[in-house]
């Protein structure tokens, strides 16, 4: 028996790149789609985002700028950031989220954990079982930021702090899969908001059976046409229409 799970973070309301994502694979194959934060904020698609992690039954943590938009539809003040130009990505969205968007916003909590029990197709009873977290940043604290170059001693101090066999991480929108004292960590990459001078899409796959963890991270094209007519059509800073053409982060 082989669990397909879907691995997705830092969408940041670029719904039509999840929509990409949706239309390149079968989503109902996955038994998982887990998704590690940052849902919201810069793109401004905050509730087609939202209402399509609640129709796929997506798995899902609270990042930080998730975070912040809670502090602003609770009505509290937002201290950071305190460049205008992000400032206004944030109110904006807070403004837009739907009833819906809001309640499914606070019912998420910072990590979580999954234990997925692996079957024999003959057999009743589990046979084995796998412990993977979901965390924005790393076991250690929520902001941290975790990068393929990262040096290895610091993956093997966080191996020390999880009893999870797969930990799953966001926030950095580096891509990777590094496998140190049995434990394997998976960064995605980010769906709607890459750095990297390539602005397609991030995301990966993870296939768990009886005996190995296998991971694949993919790049694809999207209508980031859409995203910049949006923000145009909203009035938000141009910064952040080249930011999605480009692909690089740009303040």
């Amino acid at each position: 028996m082989t669990i397909r799970i879907l691995l997705i973070s830092d969408i940041h309301g670029n719904y039509p790149a999840l929509k990409a994502i949706d239309q390149r694979l079968n989503t109902s194959g996955f038994d998982y789609i887990i998704n590690s934060g940052d849902s919201l904020v810069y793109a401004p698609f905050p509730n087609e985002t939202v209402s399509w992690l609640r129709a796929h039954q997506a798995i899902s943590i609270l990042g930080n700028t998730d975070q912040k938009v809670i502090k602003l539809i609770s009505g509290k003040k937002m201290k950071k950031p305190g460049n205008p130009e992000k400032r206004i990505m944030y109110t904006t969205t807070a403004e837009a989220l739907d009833d819906a968007g809001r309640s499914y916003l606070r019912s998420l909590t910072t990590t979580t954990k999954l234990k997925i029990k692996l079957r024999h197709p003959e057999k009743t009873s589990p046979k084995h079982q796998v412990k993977l977290g979901i965390f924005h940043g790393s076991p250690a604290d929520h902001d941290e930021f975790l990068f393929v170059d990262t040096p290895d001693s610091r993956f093997l101090e966080l191996a020390g702090l999880t009893d999870c066999q797969i930990v799953v991480t966001g926030h950095s929108h580096s891509p990777y899969h590094k496998t140190l004292a049995n434990v394997h960590f998976i960064n995605p990459g980010s769906v709607g908001r890459m750095f990297d001078g390539n602005p397609s899409a991030s995301f990966a796959t993870l296939e768990i059976s009886e005996k190995t963890i296998t991971v694949q991270h993919f790049r694809i094209a999207y209508a980031i046409d859409k995203v910049v007519m949006k923000i145009r059509e909203n009035n938000l800073p141009e910064i952040y229409a080249t930011m999605y053409q480009q692909g690089k982060k740009l303040n």
